[in-house]
């Protein structure tokens, strides 16, 4: 939806307020404006995790654009977020970030799920092995979702943060995820997921990338030689719950300057038993 520019002014932010009740947000809503408050929430969650894919923040303008929603919707939508903590605004730039509420919930998320008291000292024993960065991840819709890592001590890190989502069809992680899936899931994504051409070594073919997943499911890893980012390679296995289907990912990820393919290969063994030890003690989703 196209924005009208005139109307448009970035250099306002919004201010706390309470949302008008024709909107269904006020106090007075019910019946009709009940199920609008319930669209406004999933509306307001939208623009959330469209922030979450702008690390340099976006402005309202950008922000209405992407979403589809009116200017006026987007800025007060925006302001209640900023009022509560899950929004910044950066007044300099006119620009808005996810805010610390945002990064709050998710330690709590991480902590539920184990993901920083139980496999955070696994990852760290496998990185002073390896003496290369080890990435946890789980599959979030198309994406894998990065919920651990643990950088190595050498200079060159690498830069798959906690809380990054990246393609499935790209990554080792993602790979691994896809191949270990239910059948029936397997097949959907195999049937649907979009084949994003990153680097010229991306597969895009759809029956090459069946192939590929079925040697992932034969060998028992995955690999990722340059597939997601030039320069970097990783190599990755699933942590199977109690019917051998995948609920996370684990992996190395190195630079391809400091370690080769076969190299890189000769970690499966390590990661193998990472895996097992917390597909055993982190919950199974």
């Amino acid at each position: 939806m196209s924005v009208n520019q005139a109307t448009v002014n970035d250099d306002v932010q919004p201010q706390p307020a309470e949302l008008p009740e024709e909107v269904g947000i006020g106090p007075g809503a019910g019946g009709r404006k009940g199920a609008d408050r319930t669209d406004m929430v999933g509306k307001a969650l939208g623009l959330l995790v469209l922030l979450g894919d702008e690390p340099r923040g976006a402005s309202a303008a950008e922000i209405s654009r992407r979403a589809e929603l009116p200017f006026s919707t987007t800025y007060r939508l925006l302001g209640s977020l900023a009022r509560d903590g899950f929004v910044d605004y950066e007044p300099d730039g006119r620009r808005y970030h996810l805010g610390l509420r945002i990064f709050q919930l998710g330690q709590r998320v991480s902590n539920h799920h184990g993901f920083a008291g139980t496999a955070m000292p696994v990852l760290r024993r496998v990185t002073a092995e390896t003496g290369e960065a080890t990435i946890l991840s789980v599959r979030d819709g198309h994406h894998h979702l990065t919920v651990s890592k643990v950088d190595g001590p050498q200079i060159f890190r690498v830069t798959s943060d906690p809380g990054h989502l990246g393609s499935l069809s790209t990554t080792a992680v993602g790979k691994a995820l896809v191949a270990f899936a239910e059948d029936a899931e397997r097949e959907r994504l195999l049937a649907e997921l979009p084949l994003e051409g990153l680097t010229e070594k991306s597969i895009t073919d759809r029956d090459a990338f069946r192939a590929e997943i079925e040697k992932v499911r034969r060998q028992g890893y995955a690999v990722m030689d340059e597939e997601n980012e030039a320069g970097m390679r990783a190599v990755a296995v699933p942590l199977l719950n109690s019917q051998g289907h995948a609920f996370a990912s684990l992996a190395t990820a190195v630079p391809v300057f400091r370690l080769g393919l076969e190299e890189l290969k000769a970690h499966v063994p390590l990661l193998q038993e990472a895996a097992a030890e917390l597909a055993a003690r982190l919950p199974q989703r």
